[in-house]
Order: C-alpha cells, then sequence, then structure tokens
C-alpha cells in the first residue's frame, strides 16, 4: 500500500513535468516552420506558372495591335502617295488605284474599330498595365510567404532553445535549428532601370 501512496505523488509529478515539456509545442512550431516552406515554393510556383501566359498574353495582342495599326498606316501611306487631280475622273485606271488605296485604308480602318468595339479592354497599353501589376502582385505574394517563413523559424527556434524546450529537443527530439530566409547577396543594392 505504501508503495502505491508514494507512486500515485511519483505520477502526478512526472505527468505535471511531462506536460510542461514542450514536446507538443515543439512539434507544432515544426510542423509551421514546414507549411511556411511549402506557401514559399507555392508562390514561386504562382509565378512560374503565370507569368510566361501573361507575357504570352501580352505579346500576342501586341502583335495583333501592331498588325491592325501597321496595316492602317501602309494603307494611310498608300492613300497619300497616289497624286490625286482632276484628271483621276476621267482616267479609269488612276481612279481604280485611289478607289483600291481608299478601299484598303478604309478596310484597315475598320478592322481597327471592330477590335477597339468588340474589345474595348483588351488593348497593349493595358495589358502591359495588367502584366506590371501581376509581376507586382506576384513578387508581394513571394515577400509575405517569405516573413511568414522567417516568422514561423523564429517561433521554433526559440521553442528548442529555451527551457523546458531545450531539454526535450536534445533528450527527445534534436531537431537542428532552422535557418530563416535571407537575401541573396547584392540584393540590397538597387537594380538599375534602362529603356
Amino acid at each position: 500500500m505504501k508503495r502505491i501512496v508514494l507512486f500515485i505523488p511519483v505520477l502526478m509529478l512526472l505527468s505535471i513535468v511531462l506536460a510542461g515539456c514542450g514536446y507538443n509545442t515543439i512539434q507544432q512550431n515544426d510542423e509551421a516552420v514546414i507549411a511556411a516552406w511549402g506557401n514559399i515554393e507555392a508562390a514561386y510556383q504562382r509565378r512560374a506558372d503565370l507569368i510566361p501566359n501573361l507575357v504570352e498574353v501580352v505579346k500576342g495582342y501586341a502583335s495583333h495591335e501592331k498588325e491592325t495599326l501597321m496595316a492602317v498606316t501602309e494603307a494611310r501611306a498608300k492613300v497619300g502617295k497616289l497624286q490625286i487631280g482632276s484628271d483621276v475622273v476621267n482616267n479609269p485606271e488612276a481612279l481604280s488605284k485611289f478607289q483600291a488605296a481608299q478601299g484598303g485604308l478604309s478596310s484597315a480602318l475598320s478592322r481597327l474599330m471592330v477590335v477597339v468595339e468588340r474589345y474595348p479592354d483588351l488593348k497593349a497599353n493595358q495589358n502591359f498595365l495588367d502584366l506590371q501589376h501581376q509581376l507586382e502582385g506576384t513578387e508581394n505574394r513571394i515577400n509575405v510567404a517569405r516573413v511568414r517563413y522567417n516568422d514561423a523559424v523564429r517561433v521554433f527556434n526559440t521553442s528548442i532553445r529555451t527551457f523546458p524546450g531545450n531539454l526535450t529537443n536534445k533528450l527527445l527530439l534534436q531537431l537542428p535549428r532552422r535557418e530563416p530566409f535571407k537575401a541573396e547577396a547584392g540584393s540590397e543594392v538597387a537594380p538599375k532601370v534602362k529603356f
């Protein structure tokens, strides 16, 4: 009976010590670090998936706009090259050339108007602005993920270096200290933008 009476307080003391040892907290903090790193990878993957597609859309539409505007410019140049005189009315060949040039310009302008009417929001400059916003947003997401990762690393490292977590880690888990995300060498110098 004395053994049971002595065993109960020892068991209670042991359960109190184990409950406050930080084992579960360290495990939770370790999982938070892993999840935070996953968020960084997801942000990088988003950038890898999104940016090439956006660039292709911008290039494709800019090419379409360029082709339409080139057609208008060429048609206008043809109209400008023709010498218009009073003899055009009397010369069927000159009249035919004049009408063909005007028809070409009308056709190019109508294509331009159809593009503007049908797709008023799809203009190359707007696409470039959208691309710029998407790039900025993607880089901001990556930065936020990096900051959150560093916060998770700080919490984890603190939990394995402070008492009683340091004892639990040393005796049971033996998890290494995690390294925070660091900037690349030379990133403290602002990039120069040249046009």
